[in-house]
């Protein structure tokens, strides 16, 4: 048998840099943001009775190892470690979009492996312990300097307004008329930059800016946003929602360039202005900056636009995506 472990890509319109414990442990934080319908893919295949190794690892390289120890990938490793897994275990990694993208696909991946590996032991767990177990890996054990929206977002899916401050998390699901949200599905779309960065590297200034309070002012405001921009997609009006949604963004991207000198490249900026030029209701850069894909929302019309400007290879149309996490099993 085959098991899959399925886990969300994400995007964020508001509060990118609040979901840091730097901000929440101090300030309420917010994240207005959404799972999309690109995905990381873990599959657990079974080991064949020849294999020369116990451990075989398959992403961007392949690992084969005796040891839980000698396993390079960071992920895996510390979890197999955790959970004091010794059997053999052989796992191949696909994503549907590029790593170091601002898609969240590292915690995509490690919520998704937490997820299979419960799952291979017979354990059910819930979305919030998966969410809590990603943070940890990624935090505790790993040393990363990660905020805590990635993993949520892999975990529940769907479009929501997560809430933190201290050791309280809510979660407030976007109440949506059906016509506004289809509407918003066929408006988002990616464009990539062409740029891969480490989401660690790039966040430095920025954490130092918000321990130092230099920043106070925009992250207050860009959680202002999540409410604000919560308050639009609950209309009744898809055009006026996503018109307003879309100007709410572009004010959102233009807040966060202040976060940190390392959020954009004139690359970037100049892919930004001629999408807006072509006609978009609003974009930004998706993730801690510096690289990656830029969100729009645009009209069909302009998409195609976007297309002919950026090329096929350049653009990816994307939905938003309910379920978070799952287990499929062929």
């Amino acid at each position: 048998m085959i098991n899959i472990s399925r886990s969300p890509l994400r995007i964020s319109f508001f509060g990118g840099g609040t979901d840091y414990p730097t901000y929440f442990q101090h300030n309420p934080g917010a994240v207005l943001g959404a799972a999309i319908d690109k995905y990381i893919y873990t599959i657990a295949l079974p080991m064949a009775d020849f294999a020369e190794n116990r451990y075989r690892i398959t992403y961007r390289i392949v690992e084969g190892v005796d040891r839980v120890e000698d396993i390079k990938h960071n992920v895996i490793r510390a979890t197999l470690l955790e959970m004091g897994y010794d059997k053999p275990l052989n796992i191949a990694i696909i994503s549907d979009l590029p790593g170091n993208s601002g898609l969240g696909s590292s915690s995509s991946f490690t919520v998704g492996f937490i997820a299979l590996m419960e799952y291979l032991q017979g354990r059910s767990i819930t979305k919030f312990d998966l969410f809590k177990r990603a943070v940890h890996t990624e935090r505790d054990l790993l040393k990363e300097n990660v905020g805590i929206q990635d993993q949520i977002h892999a975990s529940f899916g769907g479009l929501n307004l997560y809430q933190f401050q201290k050791d309280e998390l809510t979660i407030r699901p976007a109440q949506m008329a059906t016509e506004c949200r289809n509407a918003l599905d066929r408006s988002l779309c990616l464009v990539y930059t062409g740029i891969q960065r480490h989401a660690s590297a790039t966040l430095q200034e920025q954490l130092k800016n918000t321990e130092e309070k230099k920043i106070q002012k925009d992250l207050t405001h860009l959680v202002k946003l999540c409410h604000d921009g919560l308050a639009l997609l609950e209309g009744r009006n898809p055009q006026a929602m996503l018109s307003d949604l879309g100007k709410l963004v572009s004010e959102g991207w233009e807040t966060k360039r202040r976060l940190s000198t390392s959020v954009t490249l004139p690359q970037i900026d100049a892919t930004y202005d001629e999408a807006m030029r072509l006609g978009a209701y609003g974009g930004k850069l998706c993730g801690a900056g510096a690289g990656g894909f830029l969100l729009f929302m645009a009209p069909d019309h302009v998409q195609s636009k976007m297309i002919e400007t950026f090329g096929h290879k350049s653009f990816v149309k994307i939905s938003l995506e309910d379920t978070g996490a799952s287990i499929i099993s062929r």
